[in-house]
């Protein structure tokens, strides 16, 4: 007999299975999900106050759909739980590759930077600015010794570009290390910060060095990527690429075709499954009860509540509650 799942499904849509990540919203787990019939990921929403909930809705907003962005495709909720839900990567994250194999091959990193400039792309192309470029939010699909893929996640602290007049907020929002100088001055978001953040990843994974918390990206071995890494992390942000792009036209004329295969090193980085089986098996004929998604959404007074939620915590950075009630009402 197989063993029961532990708890009962989360708005009679997402069975929890196991926990697999943590982070400053909450926990990530494995979750049969109901009316897909597969398992997904999902976030569940830690113990949260009106600025967390505001960060949870800009999250859920972003419906990006491309083979190297991992976006939410539904959330849930159910009394105190809220949750999110995307699509289940099974081989970790690139700071996690950096952990098991240290510095990685030149040709490697051309493929994972040119995927990461496609992800970015399409993301500034919806009109977002990510703001958390970093190998943690950077996942990998279990291939092997295979060529790489990348999937760029994590929009808990993404932004509206064309909002700039409204997301001014005291101090910076990213991680240490990895800002535009700019951008850790507490300047609007803006696509060309993730172009800097883009380039200090693919310094580290060139090095194995992550950056210093003052900025300073790590110093490349030589090879073909340095004159575009140089132009990503240029401090004046006029001197970077104007869009993704851009950064990518550079990639080609450095020699990195679409697609191209990575042959550097004698032994490839093997992105391994780090998840393993479930701990119980698919539920057999389960139906979902009641859900809450894109396609059933809340009624209108709950999006508001959520909303004005967020207005009444942020106070006087108004700018970002609009922003968040925008996107719950769209």
């Amino acid at each position: 007999m197989s063993p029961v799942p532990p708890i009962p499904p989360l708005a009679g849509r997402y069975v929890l299975a196991d926990q697999v990540g943590a982070g400053g919203m909450g926990s990530v787990w494995r979750a049969w999900d109901l009316r897909q019939e597969r398992f997904v990921a999902v976030k569940v929403l830690g113990q949260h106050d009106a600025s967390l909930l505001l960060r949870f809705v800009r999250e859920q907003s972003v419906r990006v759909r491309h083979p190297h962005v991992i976006a939410p495709h539904g959330w849930a909720a159910d009394d105190d739980l809220v949750v999110l839900a995307m699509d289940l990567v099974r081989g970790g994250s690139l700071q996690s590759l950096l952990e098991t194999h240290g510095p990685l091959p030149a040709d490697f990193v051309a493929v994972v930077l040119d995927q990461l400039l496609q992800a970015l792309a399409a993301v500034h192309a919806a009109g977002v600015v990510h703001r958390d470029v970093k190998p943690a939010n950077l996942l990998l699909d279990a291939t092997g010794s295979a060529r790489p893929h990348v999937r760029l996640g994590d929009f808990g602290v993404a932004a509206l570009a064309e909002d700039v007049r409204l997301t001014r907020t005291p101090g910076a929002v990213g991680t240490d290390g990895y800002m535009a100088p700019e951008q850790a001055a507490g300047e609007p978001p803006d696509p060309g910060q993730d172009l800097y953040a883009a380039g200090v990843v693919a310094l580290q994974l060139l090095s194995g060095r992550p950056p210093t918390r003052s900025g300073q990206p790590p110093t490349p071995p030589p090879g073909r990527l340095v004159p575009l890494l140089d132009a990503l992390t240029a401090h004046d942000p006029r001197r970077r690429p104007a869009s993704a792009a851009a950064a990518l036209g550079l990639l080609r004329r450095a020699g990195v075709p679409s697609g191209a295969p990575w042959r550097d090193g004698p032994r490839p980085p093997v992105v391994v499954d780090r998840l393993g089986p479930p701990p119980w098996p698919a539920p057999p004929g389960a139906r979902p009860v009641s859900t809450l998604s894109r396609d059933h959404p809340p009624g209108r007074a709950h999006r508001w509540a959520l909303g004005l939620a967020g207005a009444g915590c942020l106070g006087g950075a108004g700018g970002l509650a609009v922003a968040g009630v925008r996107l719950l009402a769209g």
